[in-house]
């Protein structure tokens, strides 16, 4: 296994669809043990394969007490809560940057385990924070997208000084 390169947020690759994967790909156990060594490494709940520069359907979390880290494969969103909740919350690809989203408070996701079952997963909380996080990812939908054009743009200027001190 190895750990991936985070597309920073800049990256014009994050603003793309993914396409849909196929769950017998016999690359993908490999794929899903980088993007899970990736994100605990960069100590994230989360991480979406394009943000390694993967434009495929596959999202990874690590939001569940006691739990492995989970595989989601080709996600779909099949309903969610109306009610929004202010989060705050930060991404991989804009490390050490944290921000209030509006979320819905509780989804179900449709998704292929490694393997092809389909399973269903309703979530609520910091958990479905993470999946909407990143199901907007592999939509091409970034978390400063949400957010006024003002504070987006404050955002991205601390960031790219954050790119500028680190070099």
């Amino acid at each position: 296994m190895a750990i991936l390169p985070i597309l920073p947020i800049t990256d014009p690759r994050l603003r793309l669809p993914s396409e849909a994967v196929d769950p017998a790909d016999p690359a993908l156990p490999g794929l899903v043990g980088d993007m899970v060594e990736t994100m605990v490494a960069a100590q994230g709940a989360g991480l979406a394969a394009v943000q390694v520069g993967v434009l495929k359907r596959l999202l990874v979390t690590d939001v569940a007490d006691g739990e492995p880290p989970r595989a989601l494969i080709n996600p779909e969103l099949v309903a969610e809560a109306e009610e929004r909740v202010e989060t705050e919350e930060g991404c991989l690809s804009m490390p050490g940057l944290y921000f209030g989203v509006l979320r819905p408070r509780w989804l179900r996701v449709r998704y292929r385990e490694l393997g092809g079952a389909v399973r269903m997963i309703e979530a609520e909380g910091f958990e479905a924070v993470c999946l909407h996080h990143e199901i907007d990812h592999l939509n091409g939908v970034r978390a400063i997208d949400r957010v006024s054009r003002v504070r987006r743009e404050r955002l991205l200027a601390r960031h790219r000084k954050q790119e500028r001190l680190a070099r």
